[in-house]
Order: structure tokens, then C-alpha cells, then sequence
């Protein structure tokens, strides 16, 4: 029984998405909207719903990819097919014949071109329909059981027998609208992409398609109006678009262009208006050749346009930011929006290798990039490093000799794993002030992290070099001692990356992965940036509580009981999991949420969410964004959510409709290491952090967060969402 109930779920999730996805959708309240539509013709309708049934079923039966079946990719080309056959031909046993083999074509025609298409990295978009759909209907000319159909001819009397003077009435009225004779073509455009030719039809898919997406709905009417306006400049008929209902193509090619496989952007927006002539062309050429067979063009001028655009892209020398491929497909051009500019705000450094601090403890940077003294040129991408007390001094007594400044002698770590590749160890130190220009660099270590990735450290300590050339070496391993040796009138240390393994060798400009700025008013922990003059900064303190707690590993339950203001009380279980990409994420039976996250040995940080986000695991996801696995006092880590974290309001809305051309919101999360009990245990920690969501420079608290660490692991979550709290107690059965 529960093989039945979870196979049927997932043919009902298979069956929505399949209409959802002819709008490039997996919204299920859009998806009802264009399933009950299309039984506006009842036959029509009844088509599409077996092509999509037996598309779904032999798909399983055949063993078909599941996730693509649940996806709606093989059903939603079968569910136009249906339509379009079920819309042409009078109903009769054997038109419900030809659409159960049409649709198994349909099928096979999705796979093969998914075999032939996809290794390019391309979406079939609808051809399996269209080449599917043009062989039905040039075969059923010799079919004599076939009729073409006669509905529509006596639409009085098909709206009366569908819903009596009611469903007349509501004709009428529609017909009575005044509205401007574009604007009807949009609407009759858009319920013509699902064989429909009603204005009302057309007003239910636009209501459908404005709740799935704003930018959607945008995209529909600048990719329609752009081609109104190329009409009425060359002088085409406009009434072509009226009635050969042909207009959708440009309508589809506007969303899968300006924000489905494209991330929505001005640039989009543009391209989308510049294939607008393109279209035009497509659409009247194979009207053209195709009217030679009595055949219509149908989608084939959007397939053509964005399958075109698509392969010619992956050609470019050079990525533009404003025409980025969607990396993640999410099924919403606000959030591929959303994703892709949150991605890009907290992860600038893209694919970096990790290069933390070479030093222990705090110290000063006392020469950044583009120096006042050296750091110019071909080697400006290089950082000083000294150690000065509170009142700025880089020295004690008065500074004459090596050993009055606080950085001699101290130790020089690894700041990556790698392997010595260079040394230079037998320069003696300079007395203060003086410097040695034939040996500039000074003793010196560089360090090979891998092919193409160097760091050297320079004005070391005479004979205090402790490694050997070749020999491997961790991250944060003691190398050698701070000098003053080559051209260093006082001790301290120089550091630089570069892409060659000589001592001489160019700086590259690179970021340090992280490290805490020491503030005045607290200490903020920065993550892939370039340190400044004066910054105060030092590495994440080890913590092997916060370690052990954030180790999340695949197989981990993790289970807490849950009380809430009303009194009651749940258990709520957690797994970590990992899928088919390799991506780690928490999983929750209860509500089938899922929290995907990443991380090194310094900190965890969420990546994206997915499901309920009324559950405990998305406020977990929320109040531990971005954690790092050391503690530090009044340590304050600052994040960025991506636009869009909570449900909808008027300001959300008006953002979505403005978001590909200007972000007026933003989701900003804050959190702050309060204190620690046990400090030989490095235990019972206290982090707080918040949800803030800012409209132009105001902020609003939306969320609060507490977290307790203890035992080496999360003992006690607290999340507040305005007058709302829940307590996550961590739960274990043996000890309930």
C-alpha cells in the first residue's frame, strides 16, 4: 500500500509539472490553472491529460529517469501533443488511439533528442512535440475514422453544453470588453500556446503566470510588445499574429531568454527586444515553406531563435556579467535572479584555493597593495606585516636594536598546505635603519600550493628557516622566524602570492581566505578580501568545540524536541545527507525540507534552501548562515542573504518587477560570538545572530537566533520570528 501511495504522489507531481513546464514552471497552483483551461475544450483537454499520463507511465515503465518523469521534462511535449490533436480531430475511440501512440512518439523523441541535444549542454525545448505533432498530422490525411473537428464553429452551443447560461453569460461579457485590440492578441497569444483561443483563456494563463513569476509576466509582455512595435515599423501585418495565433513564440522566447536559462538582467532584457526581428523572420519564413504541406509553424521560430542563442554563447572568449547562463535552474527567473546575485555578493572569489595568515596571533599591516615605500608595479600585490601594542608602536624601549620590536623572532606559519619550493637562508639581519640592496628579498621561503599558485615570505630571521626544500608542509605549521633581513631597515615580514616559483617572481593580485579585523568597537571575521593599511588582523582562533559541533557528516542524526509558546511539543529529525553532485545538505523527514551547506576546517556557510519554509530546519538555515568554527569574544560575522527569504508582500512584489534592472532590498545576516563558560573546555558558547532586511539604509529585525554549544554539539537552538518563538532542546532517545 505504501508503494501505491508514493507512486501515485509522484505521478501527480509528474502530471503538474508537465503542464507547469510549458512556462519553464514548477509552481503547482500555475499548473492547475493551465490543467483546468485546457478543458475549456473538453476534448482538447482530455487529450493532453492522457498524453501526459502515457508519456509518465511508459517513461516508468521503461525505467525511464525518475527525477525527469517527476520533473514534467518528458511529459509536458506529450501534453501539447495531446492537445493539438484532441483540439483538431472529432472525438471518437480511435482519436484517443492516436493520441496514446502519439504520445509514446512524443517520448521517445524527448529522449532521443535529450541524447543528441543534451551533450551540448542544450534543452530540447519542444521539438519532440513539434516533429511528433507535424507526422500525426500529416499521416491522419489517409486515416478515414478520422474527422476533423467542428468545434468552435457553434461556440454558443459548446459554452452551453460545458456550463448552461452561466458559462454563456461570462462569454458575452468577455466579449463585451473594450479593450485594445494588442492587447487582445497578447491574451489569445497566450492561451494559443496551449491550443486554446479564448480571451478568457488567456486572462486566467496571464493571472497563473503573474503568481509564478513577476519577471515572467514582464518578460511575456516585452517580448509581445517588442514585436508589436517591429510589426508596425516595417510595415508587416500585424493581424498575422491575430489570427495564425503564432504570437506565443515570441512571448516564450522572451522568458526563456530574459530570465529562465539566461539570469535576468538589462542585458536580457535587450536581447530580448534585439531577437525580436529574428523571430519575425523565422515566423513568416516557415509559415512560408511549411504552408507547402498544409503544415503550421507553430513553436518552431521560439526552438529555432533560443536553441541558436543558447549554442552561440558557448562560443564567447569572454563572459559579460549582464548575460550570464544560469548555473543552478531553479524554475523561477527571481530566483535564478536572486541565487546568481547572492552568489555573487558572497562569493567573489569564485574558485580560489584557500591562503589564510602566515603569522600567529595579531598584527598590524603596515604596507598594503601599492605601497608608499616598495609594493609598486610589477609587485604592488604584496602585504607588510609588523606586531604594534595599543598605542600603535611597532617597538619597545627605544627601538635600536632588532630585539625591541615586537615582531623579531616571532613565528612565521604555513598559510596553505604545499611544498617548499625555494629557500634562501644565510643573510645576516640589518642593524636598524640600515638595509641591504644587493640582497633584496632577504632570507626567504616560497611555498608551491600547486601548479600555478606560489606565496614567499620574505625578511626572515637568519638560520631560523625550520623546513627544507621539497618537504611537504600543513597550513599554520611553524616555517621559520621573523626578521630583518635585505631590504628591511626594521623587522617585520613581507608576504605576496605569485604564479611563478622564483624568489624574484611578479605578485598576483589574490585575496586572503580568512581573517579577523580587529576593530575598535568589535572584531569582524572577513572572508576572501585584501587586508588595508592599519587593519588589526589576525586568524580564527581554534575552537574544538564549535569543531565538533559544526562537523556535520553524511549519516549524522541530528534530532531535537521542539516547544513552542502554545505549549506543545514535537520531535524534529534531521539527516545529514549528500546527493548525486556532491553537494552536502540537511535533510528533515517532517517537513521534507532540505538545507544545502558548505565548508572547510575554518566555517560552515548555507548555501541555498529548499521546501517548508515554516520549518525549523529554514530558521536553522537562517540563524546558522555563515559560522565559524573558532571563537573569538564579540567576534561579529556578516553575511548576505539572497533578496527573497520570507513570503511575499506589496515591497517584495514591486521588487521582483524591478530586480533584473535595480535592488532596492536587501537581506543582510549578522552574527556575534557572545561568550564562552568553560574556557579549558573551549565549551558552553553562546552565539547570537539576525535576520535584518533593509529597504534603501533602514533595516528591520525580522529574525532572532540563539545557539548553545555544549557537549560538542548544538544543545539548545532559539528562533524568533516577531512575537513567535520555538525552543530546540537536542533530543537523544537513550537519555529521554
Amino acid at each position: 500500500m505504501q508503494k501505491i501511495k508514493e507512486y501515485l504522489s509522484e505521478q501527480y507531481v509528474g502530471l503538474l509539472n508537465s503542464y507547469a513546464m510549458v512556462f519553464f514552471s514548477r509552481d503547482r497552483f500555475f499548473a492547475w490553472i493551465l490543467l483546468l483551461v485546457t478543458f475549456f475544450d473538453p476534448v482538447a483537454g482530455a487529450g493532453g491529460l492522457i498524453g501526459v499520463l502515457v508519456s509518465n507511465i511508459a517513461a516508468e515503465i521503461m525505467g525511464f529517469s525518475r527525477f525527469n518523469i517527476r520533473s514534467g521534462f518528458y511529459g509536458f511535449n506529450s501534453l501539447l501533443t495531446g492537445l493539438g490533436i484532441g483540439l483538431y480531430y472529432q472525438f471518437t475511440p480511435v482519436l484517443v488511439i492516436l493520441i496514446v501512440f502519439a504520445s509514446l512518439l512524443t517520448l521517445f523523441l524527448a529522449v532521443a533528442l535529450e541524447g543528441v541535444i543534451g551533450k551540448y549542454a542544450l534543452p530540447y525545448l519542444t521539438l519532440p512535440f513539434l516533429i511528433s505533432f507535424w507526422m500525426v498530422t500529416l499521416a491522419a490525411r489517409y486515416y478515414t475514422e478520422l474527422d476533423i473537428s467542428e468545434r468552435g464553429i457553434y461556440q454558443i452551443n459548446e459554452l452551453y453544453s460545458l456550463g448552461g447560461q452561466y458559462m454563456v453569460a461570462v462569454n458575452e461579457w468577455f466579449g463585451a470588453l473594450t479593450l485594445a485590440p494588442s492587447l487582445v492578441t497578447y491574451f489569445k497569444s497566450l492561451s494559443a500556446i496551449l491550443f486554446q483561443y479564448h480571451l478568457l483563456t488567456g486572462m486566467l494563463v496571464a493571472i497563473g503566470l503573474l503568481y509564478y513569476s513577476r519577471i515572467a509576466f514582464l518578460l511575456s509582455l516585452v517580448g509581445f510588445y517588442s514585436a508589436y512595435l517591429f510589426y508596425s515599423l516595417i510595415g508587416a501585418n500585424f493581424n498575422e499574429l491575430n489570427y495564425s495565433f503564432i504570437g506565443f513564440n515570441y512571448i516564450l522566447t522572451a522568458i526563456a531568454i530574459g530570465g529562465f536559462f539566461i539570469v535576468s538582467s538589462r542585458t536580457s532584457f535587450l536581447w530580448v527586444i534585439l531577437l525580436t526581428p529574428l523571430i519575425s523572420i523565422m515566423v513568416t519564413s516557415t509559415s512560408v515553406l511549411l504552408g507547402n504541406f498544409q503544415l503550421s509553424t507553430y513553436s518552431l521560430p521560439f526552438n529555432i531563435i533560443v536553441l541558436l542563442f543558447l549554442y552561440t554563447l558557448k562560443f564567447r572568449e569572454k563572459s559579460i556579467s549582464g548575460l550570464k547562463a544560469v548555473a543552478i535552474q531553479e524554475y523561477s527567473p527571481e530566483k535564478n535572479l536572486y541565487t546568481a546575485q547572492n552568489n555573487a555578493l558572497r562569493f567573489p572569489a569564485g574558485s580560489y584555493f584557500p591562503i589564510g595568515l602566515p603569522v600567529l596571533g595579531e598584527w598590524t599591516v603596515t604596507q598594503g597593495h601599492s605601497g608608499e615605500f616598495t609594493h609598486r608595479e610589477g609587485w604592488s600585490h604584496a602585504w607588510d606585516f609588523e606586531i604594534t601594542d595599543d598605542k600603535g608602536a611597532a617597538f619597545m624601549n627605544k627601538g635600536l636594536v632588532a630585539g625591541d620590536y615586537y615582531c623579531y623572532g616571532k613565528p612565521v606559519t604555513a598559510p596553505a598546505d604545499g611544498w617548499v619550493e625555494e629557500i634562501l637562508d644565510n643573510i645576516a639581519d640589518n642593524e636598524i635603519g640600515q638595509v641591504n640592496l644587493n640582497q633584496n628579498w632577504g632570507n626567504t621561503i616560497v611555498i608551491r600550493h600547486n601548479d600555478r599558485l606560489f606565496t614567499k615570505l620574505c625578511h626572515l630571521k637568519k638560520g631560523s628557516i625550520k623546513v627544507e626544500k621539497g618537504q611537504r608542509i600543513s597550513k599554520g605549521e611553524v616555517i621559520a622566524l621573523c626578521g630583518n633581513s635585505g631590504r628591511s631597515p626594521v623587522p617585520h615580514l613581507h608576504f605576496q602570492v605569485q604564479q611563478t616559483p622564483f624568489i624574484g617572481s611578479l605578485t598576483i593580485d589574490y585575496p586572503i581566505s580568512q581573517y579577523i579585523v580587529n576593530a575598535k568597537e568589535r572584531p569582524e571575521l572577513i572572508s576572501y578580501a585584501r587586508p588595508r593599511k592599519g587593519d588589526k588582523i589576525s586568524s580564527l582562533p581554534h575552537n574544538s568545540s564549535l569543531q565538533n559541533a559544526l562537523n556535520f557528516i553524511p549519516g549524522q542524526l541530528i534530532e531535537f524536541k521542539v516547544d513552542d509558546e502554545q505549549g506543545t511539543a514535537q520531535n524534529i529529525r534531521w539527516e545529514v545527507m549528500v546527493d548525486l553532485y556532491n553537494h552536502t545538505y540537511l535533510f528533515c523527514s517532517k517537513s521534507g525540507s532540505k538545507a544545502y551547506f558548505s565548508g572547510s576546517d575554518d566555517l560552515i556557510y548555507f548555501t541555498w534552501f529548499e521546501g517548508s519554509r515554516k520549518s525549523l530546519l529554514f530558521a536553522f538555515y537562517l540563524g546558522a548562515y555563515k559560522v565559524a568554527k573558532g571563537y573569538s569574544r564579540n567576534l561579529v560575522i556578516r553575511d548576505v542573504y539572497p533578496a527573497k527569504i520570507s513570503g511575499s508582500n506589496f515591497r517584495q512584489l514591486l521588487q521582483d518587477f524591478a530586480a533584473p534592472f535595480y535592488m532596492f532590498t536587501r537581506n543582510q545576516f549578522e552574527l556575534c560570538y557572545c561568550s564562552m563558560n568553560d574556557e579549558l573546555a573551549q565549551s558552553g558558547i553562546l552565539l547570537k545572530s539576525k535576520t535584518l532586511r533593509y529597504y534603501g539604509k533602514k533595516a528591520k529585525a525580522i529574525a532572532e537566533f540563539e545557539f548553545e554549544i555544549t557537549n560538542n554539539r548544538v544543545e539548545k537552538f532559539i528562533a524568533r520570528f516577531g512575537n513567535k518563538q520555538s525552543i530546540a532542546t537536542r533530543y537523544d532517545k537513550n537519555t529521554a
